[in-house]
């Protein structure tokens, strides 16, 4: 009896363990020997899902009566491994990169990563040259250049003119991209510095609902994560119409037994210049160089840093009024102002670790810092103001932002309920020398200083996450976000009548933000979503200051509803239905040196996308955008919002191998819209198409772009502006518009080798 007791008791004791042992594991990627983040795992048989982190852990609490794992992918081949094989592999299991199949796809096992899939998708199967039109990926979002490609571009985005980052968040490997009270508009996100063959992934997500994310998260964020490591060297050449040409070298410095240690270091360089296609030469040149180091510096300890630097020069044709087209004082693509141009500079420092703990909880710091410059010349108005010299005017800075970023996430129960829980803290400081607006002829001759002075802002915030997976299908996010803005301005004119005198002026503000989502996933194939939550942008310290603080920091609240299914194997689609309230607010005009009223606004629409995979290399996709927009205080008739998209398309098909021919035709549309709050004047909308074929080896690819292959004369962006012409007794209010690329190709030759 007493021998069939312990028998018993050590059965038992078996048993207990069995039902409370964890499991846990790493995915590292064949080819580069670096760790592959978003991965899904399933335990079989009971298919619970996990995911695995940045450094390509993976944790399940219990993980009894298991038989094996499942793991899939984008990009990589699916993989079913027996438990005792990877024990066998040291808890490690390898995965090879595969060339996309939507069959293999599966909506994600991690709740809020509904956007995920077509991200991978799509970064997977353009064709880019550019780091701004890697912006095209995120579904719904338009770009236009009116400086020449020099600027950073306007931003449309779900019924917002987001003007050049205003209302969008915009990251590079966690450093923030926007740029607070800058001299030509707050926010300003200028992506050029970034090298765009150096792009692993885009990650976007639409709407104020991410505690994690702050400032300009109005619309939603899009982070760009460069390369770990290169899969290949590569020199590249490029060459087209209108002088146009380009120069690509991307190495790794590191040799093969560094490669074994998980240790990576390469470094990318890029040349480009062009005289564009407008009438007055751009003499547009861009320099960029970018490297990165990302290796494991202990058992449990990532390092990533990486350094880059841009300069960038050119002329610009500008903005010219419809007049001077219609009476044939200049062409299409003609130029009113040939002094037009700017140069800018952006030289970047990032670091960043990630540790991992033995029970799966994740720790990450990051440390940045940039130096930038810019010196801009433009006239929007020509003889309006100064009927003799001209309205040139020049907008100037210089700038050192840093920041940190830290973040703790661990993994808990309550009972059988499983609980993620994110703690974040970030920190941002911001001061220019000389913000400066001047009056201005043939670029630096000074006729009159409008605004000059010294910014000084900083940025502290809080917030924290928790999900709780309630069962297999349900889960549930709720985050809290503070920020606290500290803003400072050092007036140096004594003439500028927004101020009482010269001399330092402070104010601070703070916004606190609630975040709410419910995830619904009936199976792999579907899943619904519905977020709330509220956001905020901030204003120029400038405003910010001279209105002592009032409306600096405008709500946006936001619902998002929506679906992520395949109805088949290789039909994937995401809908959302939306609605956003944007508080009022005073705005800073960078461009007039004075203060504004903005009024509360309101939009409401649609998103639909989808990705069709027919045939094995054969691939279609297809987003369509609604937004109606409106003041929500102005008289009906009268409140329009101007520049705000209402319907807006992309779409194309595209043939993919991974040798031989390859290539896509895609188009892109954007619907009339209202230019003025009466819809008095109207931004005609577009049609362009963009066409390219490769042929890929092993060692080397040929390539041909065609942009606008039905050479459609069109306007890229358009503004309501009020100009006088030289010579002209009155004003007009008219269209002023910056005409977009005609019928254009480049040839591009690139080798690669090891």
């Amino acid at each position: 009896m007493r021998k069939l007791l312990i028998i018993l008791t050590i059965l038992v004791s078996r048993q207990a363990i069995s039902q409370t042992s964890s499991l846990n594991g790493n995915i590292i990627d064949t080819n580069t020997n670096q760790p592959v983040e978003g991965v899904s795992v399933y335990l079989l048989p009971d298919n619970r899902a996990g995911s695995t982190d940045a450094a390509g852990n993976f944790y399940f609490r219990s993980a009894n009566n298991i038989t094996g794992l499942q793991l899939s992918a984008i990009g990589y081949q699916s993989k079913t491994v027996s438990l005792n094989e990877f024990h066998q592999k040291k808890n490690t299991i390898l995965l090879n990169p595969v060339a996309i199949e939507l069959s293999s796809v599966t909506v994600s096992a991690k709740p809020g990563e509904q956007f995920q899939a077509i991200s991978k998708i799509d970064i997977s199967l353009r064709d880019i040259s550019n780091s701004q039109e890697v912006l095209r990926l995120v579904p719904g979002l338009f770009i236009g250049q009116h400086q020449g490609g020099g600027k950073a571009e306007q931003i449309f985005l779900r019924g917002f003119d987001c003007d050049h980052g205003t209302d969008i968040s915009l990251n590079a490997d966690g450093m923030p991209v926007n740029l607070v009270s800058h001299a030509h508009g707050q926010g300003y996100a200028d992506s050029h510095f970034i090298i765009p063959e150096t792009i692993e992934n885009v990650n976007f997500k639409k709407g104020p609902y991410y505690a994690e994310k702050g400032d300009f998260c109005t619309t939603g964020y899009v982070d760009f994560h460069t390369l770990n490591s290169l899969p290949n060297n590569t020199v590249k050449l490029e060459g087209g119409m209108y002088n146009t040409f380009r120069f690509l070298g991307m190495f790794n410095l590191l040799g093969e037994q560094a490669k074994a240690k998980q240790q990576s270091w390469y470094a990318a360089a890029e040349y480009r210049y062009t005289d564009s296609y407008f009438d007055n030469p751009q003499h547009f040149n861009r320099f960029n160089f970018f490297t990165k180091y990302n290796g494991k510096i202990s058992n449990n300890t990532w390092l990533s840093f990486s350094a880059s630097a841009l300069y960038s020069k050119w002329n610009a044709s500008g903005q010219i009024p419809d007049r001077a087209v219609s009476e044939g004082i200049i062409g299409f693509y003609g130029a009113l102002d040939p002094n037009e141009g700017g140069v800018t500079s952006r030289t970047n420092a990032n670091a960043q670790t990630l540790t991992t703990l033995p029970n799966g909880d994740v720790i990450k710091n990051q440390l940045y810092y940039s130096y930038y410059t810019f010196d801009l010349h433009t006239n929007f108005t020509f003889y309006l103001v100064d009927t003799v010299n001209g309205d040139e005017i020049r907008q100037k800075e210089a700038r050192n932002l840093f920041g940190y970023k830290g973040s703790y996430e661990h993994t808990g129960y309550i009972g059988s309920v499983r609980l993620n829980s994110e703690l974040g803290m970030q920190f941002r400081g911001d001061a220019t020398n000389n913000s400066e607006l001047s009056h201005t002829k043939d670029r630096y001759t000074t006729l009159q200083n409008l605004k000059l002075g010294n910014i000084s802002e900083m940025a502290a915030s809080a917030f924290i996450n928790e999900t709780l997976r309630l069962s297999d299908r349900f889960s549930v996010n709720a985050g809290l976000r503070f920020d606290q803005f500290y803003y400072g301005y050092n007036n140096k004119l004594a003439t500028d009548s927004l101020y009482p005198g010269i001399g330092l002026y402070k104010v601070n503000d703070h916004s606190l933000n609630p975040k709410l989502s419910f995830y619904y996933s009936q199976n792999e194939n579907l899943e619904f979503y519905l977020s709330l939550g509220k956001g905020f942008h901030s204003n120029d310290a400038r405003a910010v200051v001279a209105e002592k603080g009032t409306l600096s920091l405008p709500g946006a609240y936001g619902s998002d509803l929506g679906t992520v299914f395949k109805p088949s194997k290789n039909l994937i689609i995401n809908a959302a239905l939306w609605y956003i309230l944007l508080d009022q607010e005073f705005v800073y005009a960078g461009d007039g040196g004075t203060v504004e009223f903005s009024g509360k606004t309101q939009r409401v629409g649609f998103d639909f996308s989808t990705r069709y995979q027919p045939l094995q290399y054969l691939f279609f996709d297809l987003d369509l955008n609604y937004a109606h927009g409106r003041s929500v205080n102005d008289l009906k008739g009268q409140n329009f919002i101007p520049l705000a998209p209402v319907w807006t398309s992309t779409g194309g098909i595209t043939y993919t191998k991974q040798e031989g021919f390859n290539g896509s035709l895609r188009y892109r549309f954007m619907g009339d819209r209202p230019a003025n709050s009466n819809n008095t004047l109207t931004a005609l909308g577009y049609f362009v198409t963009d066409f390219v074929l490769n042929y890929t080896k092993k060692n080397y690819e040929i390539g041909l772009t065609i942009n606008n292959v039905l050479n459609t004369k069109w306007k890229e962006t358009q503004f309501d502006t009020v100009t006088r012409l030289k010579g002209e007794s009155a004003p007009v209010d008219e269209i002023c518009f910056t005409p977009g690329t005609p019928l254009s190709a480049r040839l591009s030759f690139s080798i690669f080798f090891r």
